[in-house]
């Protein structure tokens, strides 16, 4: 922000904006090394929602936060998604995650891409057998 020449009030403004967005207003004082894994992925999250991308690339942002934070936080991002207007790739392994966040869902397997549907059509006609089977033990 400062390359940008951002002033000092606007960019604290933002940097406490953010951080409420991922609920560590009152951690903003501490170093890395006195944060837990799942903080440190709340950073890394609201320092790309300070940037204001054009797009944001996610992997896994949620995977070291617990089952409460979570589903917090896959709420806040759908709805920051929504509001900023920004692309988001997201990269997750957690089939709920990726049926709840996506608008468009793209599958792989073993690197080769499958499907490319939104959630509904994923979950209602899945192309690989592989999918129907994990939704049917899930249930």
């Amino acid at each position: 922000m400062k390359v940008r020449k951002i002033s000092g009030d606007a960019r604290d403004k933002a940097i406490l904006d953010a951080a409420k967005q991922v609920h560590m207003e009152d951690l903003l004082d501490r170093y890395p090394r006195q944060l837990s894994g799942g903080q440190r992925q709340r950073v890394a999250l609201a320092r790309a929602i300070v940037r204001q991308p054009d797009i944001f690339l996610m992997d896994e942002p949620l995977s070291n936060l617990d089952a409460k934070l979570r589903v917090h936080m896959r709420t806040e991002l759908k709805r920051m998604q929504h509001e900023m207007g920004i692309t988001t790739v997201y990269v997750t392994h957690d089939q709920v995650e990726a049926m709840t966040l996506a608008n468009r869902v793209a599958i792989m397997n073993e690197g080769v891409l499958q499907q490319i549907a939104p959630p509904k059509e994923i979950y209602g006609n899945p192309k690989m057998y592989l999918l129907l089977d994990s939704w049917v033990l899930q249930q």
